[in-house]
């Protein structure tokens, strides 16, 4: 799985980016066929300053899914394992077809 990762109005460090990758490499352990995964690093003007959106393509559709956090890790936490489930609910789904 290729993860791409765009960070918008700041400069991600080394540490984020390889986070983002490690943790985002897992969504493939729940279905064989994810193609691309996009993720999106946003710092917000809000209380609640930290946004990821994680985009994964699978056949037949694209899967997103966005949270928002006061900080990168937990926002990543949160969408990783949102994600997760969608992905799970998403194969059962296809699969009892």
């Amino acid at each position: 799985m290729e993860v791409k990762i765009k960070a918008l109005k700041f400069d991600a460090d080394e540490k984020l980016i390889a986070l983002v990758e490690k943790k985002v490499a897992r969504i493939e352990k729940f279905f064989d066929n994810t193609g691309d995964a996009e993720v999106t690093l946003t710092q917000l003007n809000e209380p609640v300053g930290k946004q990821v959106k994680i985009m994964v393509h699978v056949p037949g559709e694209e899967l997103v899914i966005e949270r928002n956090a006061k900080t990168f890790e937990d926002a990543l936490t949160e969408a990783v394992d949102a994600m997760k489930e969608r992905i799970t609910r998403n194969k059962e789904k296809k699969y009892a077809k």
